[in-house]
């Protein structure tokens, strides 16, 4: 992680100069969750390539962009498709936009995904609350030497996902008649899907659905102390003793149903957060951490 503050200023110093706002929240947005972005007055949209230490995108359905704007009459920055572990990228790259997002000034961040559906109670094109999750990824964003500016050696996890924020997602999708699930996500690193015996184990430790993404976002965000709430998409289910080959273009297609009540619920809850000042933090917006004992 030598170098990792500077690249973070530099990238955030790179966006304040085409976007000289503090945003009220930072949205990143899953595989086929995308059109969202249409939703937002887009006043810069900035390609990851020009920005300084972004990775590329080369998931299928990620745009790669960097669209800010406002939303809902908030300030925001969305992220047009994320960064995966199988796309050959160490979760430190991965997780490096939340660390600009932080220094930014953002108060929240928001993710989505797509997942497969382990809890047979779940239907495909539900939406899932992230309560907590389990990483299955076999890696952690925060090995290495770790910076104090960034936050502290040993971050505790035990609300991972906001509370406050949860709170909120529950009540708006009350307000919206929007059938809300909630459960534990599960994050291996992929490519390929799992085998029945795989879905079998995964269900067994708790899991209610299981993706590729999501969770070193979090553990950085919590590293960062940076609120965040996750929504899962529901695109396949995989429950070993009925499973069928699945495709992207199926999970696509059902991401894309599901696409609206997602919008609605995300614009709901933008609404609900602070207003944000007009100019950004004129410094960087890490919190001061003192270094933690080792845990035995």
């Amino acid at each position: 992680m030598s170098g990792l503050y500077e690249q973070i200023q530099e990238s955030a110093a790179y966006i304040r100069q085409r976007w000289p706002h503090t945003p009220a929240a930072a949205i990143v947005l899953g595989t086929g969750l995308g059109s969202l972005a249409a939703d937002i007055v887009a006043e810069a949209v900035l390609p990851y390539e020009q920005i300084p230490h972004f990775p590329r995108s080369t998931a299928p359905s990620h745009k790669g962009q960097l669209v800010c704007g406002t939303l809902a009459g908030r300030p925001i920055l969305a992220m047009e498709g994320r960064f995966h572990y199988y796309e050959g990228y160490s979760l430190q790259q991965i997780t490096f936009p939340v660390r600009v997002f932080k220094a930014l000034g953002a108060s929240a961040l928001l993710l989505t995904n797509a997942a497969g559906g382990l809890n047979p109670r779940f239907r495909k094109g539900d939406l899932m609350l992230i309560e907590d999750h389990i990483n299955l990824m076999g890696d952690n964003p925060l090995i290495g030497p770790n910076d104090e500016r960034l936050g502290e050696r040993f971050p505790d996890m035990s609300q991972a996902y906001d509370l406050s924020l949860r709170q909120r997602l529950q009540q708006l999708a009350l307000d919206e008649r929007i059938p809300l699930q909630g459960g534990v996500f599960v994050a291996l690193a992929g490519p390929s899907l799992e085998t029945p015996a795989e879905y079998r184990f995964l269900r067994a430790i708790g899991a209610d659905a299981v993706g590729m993404s999501t969770v070193p976002e979090v553990i950085v965000a919590v590293h960062a102390r940076l609120p965040a709430a996750a929504l899962s998409v529901i695109t396949d289910m995989c429950l070993p003793d009925a499973l069928t080959p699945v495709s992207l273009p199926e999970i696509l297609q059902v991401a894309q149903q599901a696409e609206a009540p997602l919008r609605r619920l995300i614009t709901r809850l933008v609404a609900t957060l602070p207003a944000a000042a007009s100019s950004p933090p004129s410094a960087p917006a890490f919190p001061p951490s003192s270094s933690a004992a080792s845990p035995a």
